[in-house]
């Protein structure tokens, strides 16, 4: 069975830092490009970080540029989230699309085939 599995998150307060991870369970994690995407109650799903299979191509929604990274090795994604703010609160998921350049990254969700569960992330004082 293709999974993919995120760990981390939880509650902060604003200006503090959290960071997820995402692993993959019946495929290989780095033949796929993976995004992060999030959602907050009542709102859409919206991409916040995605980066290519190489690593080398990443993208970020403007709201979190110069606050949140996207790394990856050969197992793993990483996104590492520093200066939260409340409104970075919602359900974090990770997702692969399999990708068959090295450098292709997306934001669009409709191009991700595999999902996470989710985890919650709530940034409050």
């Amino acid at each position: 069975q293709l999974q993919v599995v995120e760990s981390g998150g939880g509650l902060a307060q604003p200006g503090g830092s959290l960071s997820l991870s995402c692993a993959a369970s019946g495929f290989a994690l780095e033949d796929y490009a993976i995004g992060w995407f999030r959602q907050a109650p009542g709102l859409e799903r919206e991409g916040v970080a995605c980066i290519s299979k190489s690593g080398i191509g990443t993208n970020y929604r403007d709201s979190v540029k110069g606050r949140f990274t996207i790394a990856r090795d050969n197992h793993r994604v990483y996104l590492y989230m520093n200066s939260l703010k409340p409104e970075d609160t919602g359900i974090y998921y990770c997702a692969a699309s399999w990708a068959s350049g090295s450098t292709w990254y997306t934001l669009e969700r409709g191009e991700y085939s595999y999902w996470g569960q989710g985890t919650q992330v709530t940034v409050s004082s």
